[in-house]
């Protein structure tokens, strides 16, 4: 019968064999076997350096991972393999990955090796995000269901796609109060009126305000004609017509201007939302000399 003899130098238990040996004699010798044997001390310090890479690639301190391997080193499993190292490496292995899950998702080890826990994504704070919960929550994504009614009885949507309109309000009314906005934020009055109008126009063509965005986007000859930079514009068209992306629908972002001003919203009010002022301000176009 041949004998390993690449660690002669070491100690016995780094071999499989010696491991299985030293296994099951400390399991014979009792529980007090553990804490009295010199060799089982030896033991965990060797597993702390052996599987310390394997610790701190999950966030664990190295004797996390000795603890996990002498959990299962006392079992019948690790004693009776072909190979102890090896189950002991896959259950350490196990072991670190639902320490982690379980840190992640502040549970215990036990519920993160479940399936249906594990699936879950780790818990973060509302604070942690830079967009505040209410733009990306769905929970916060409320729209009217049906238009609301003027009270002479007809439909007070105007066909902008977002919402009831306040009484007294019409768009010319909001076109103008928006204008007196864009000017107010230090755009040249005759640019600002000009591009207002134009956008109010294709507005009222398009019959939504996710459709005239996309057709103004791309106006390559409006933007020409109004002589404005293509940040400008695109700026301009978000504050109006607001963000088309389906998340911010119901956020004041999404909704814009011209339909803030519809349902209620008033110039001071809108001059208190610091995004917009300064996403505004910053994009005003600069003087071109011709």
């Amino acid at each position: 019968m041949t004998t390993n003899t690449t660690n002669t130098a070491g100690p016995e238990y780094v071999s499989g064999a010696g491991l299985r040996a030293l296994l099951r004699r400390l399991h014979a010798a009792g529980e007090r076997a553990w804490v009295d044997d010199p060799v089982a001390a030896e033991l965990m310090r060797f597993c702390a350096e052996k599987y310390g890479a394997l610790a701190r690639k999950h966030g664990l301190d190295p004797w996390e991972a000795a603890s996990a391997a002498f959990d299962v080193m006392r079992t019948r499993s690790a004693r009776e393999a072909h190979d102890p190292w090896g189950v002991v490496t896959h259950a350490v292995r196990i072991t670190c990955i639902a320490e982690e899950r379980a840190q992640g998702l502040l549970c215990s080890t036990h519920q993160a090796r479940r399936p249906h826990i594990s699936a879950f994504h780790d818990a973060e704070r509302i604070s942690d995000r830079e967009t505040p919960l209410w733009a990306y929550h769905p929970a916060f994504q409320v729209t009217d269901p049906e238009p609301d009614t003027d009270p002479a009885g007809g439909s007070a949507d105007n066909g902008d796609g977002g919402g009831g309109v306040r009484a007294g309000m019409s768009a010319s009314s909001a076109m103008e109060d928006a204008i007196a906005l864009v000017t107010m934020l230090g755009w040249e009055p005759a640019t600002a009126r000009a591009s207002v109008e134009h956008i109010c126009g294709a507005l009222a063509k398009a019959g939504a305000r996710h459709t005239a965005y996309e057709t103004l986007r791309r106006d390559q000859h409006a933007r020409a004609l109004l002589d404005l930079p293509g940040r400008s514009w695109t700026v301009l068209l978000k504050a109006l017509l607001g963000t088309p992306h389906p998340a911010l629908a119901a956020t004041p972002a999404g909704r814009g201007v011209l339909l803030r001003l519809l349902i209620g919203e008033t110039l001071p009010v809108l001059l208190r939302d610091d995004d917009l002022v300064l996403t505004l301000c910053l994009a005003v176009p600069t003087q071109r000399r011709r």
